[in-house]
C-alpha cells in the first residue's frame, strides 16, 4: 500500500478569529504556521495534532454555506481520537460546547460523541 496516513484535513472557516480560538484555545491544536494571502484575502493556518497530523484553517471572504442536513455528498465529520470520551465530554461543555449523547460504535464496541465547531462542522470523539 502507498497511502501511509492521512497528513492533514483542511477546513474553511467563516469567522477567522473565532475559528482560530476554537481549535487553539479550546481543542488545544498548537499553531506551525500562521500565513495571509493578501492576494485571496485569506488567511492560512496550519495546526498540529500530537500524532503528526494537522488541521488547515482557512478563511475566505465569503464562503458558501456547508450543506450538512440532509447528509449532503462529501466529508461527513472529522473524528479526532481520545483517551477519554467522557472526559472530554465534560472540558468541551464546561467551556459552554453543546455534545451529543456519548455513544458505542456497534462493530467496535468503542465509545464516541459528535460535537460542532463555530461553523457547524460535525466532529467526532472517538475513544482509543
Amino acid at each position: 500500500m502507498f497511502l501511509k496516513s492521512v497528513h492533514h484535513a483542511a477546513i474553511i472557516c467563516s469567522n477567522y478569529e473565532v475559528s482560530k480560538a476554537f481549535y487553539t484555545d479550546i481543542l488545544g491544536l498548537k499553531v506551525i504556521a500562521e500565513n495571509y494571502r493578501a492576494s485571496r484575502a485569506s488567511y492560512k493556518l496550519d495546526l498540529a495534532l500530537p500524532d503528526g497530523g494537522q488541521v488547515e484553517l482557512f478563511s475566505f471572504p465569503t464562503p458558501p454555506k456547508r450543506p450538512s442536513r440532509p447528509e449532503a455528498c462529501g466529508l461527513r465529520h472529522l473524528a479526532f481520537s481520545v483517551q477519554s470520551v467522557k472526559q472530554m465530554v465534560q472540558y468541551l461543555e464546561g467551556k459552554g460546547i453543546d455534545v451529543e449523547p456519548i455513544r458505542i460504535d456497534e462493530y467496535t464496541g468503542k465509545k464516541f460523541t459528535f460535537f460542532q465547531d463555530p461553523d457547524g462542522l460535525p466532529l467526532e470523539l472517538y475513544e482509543l
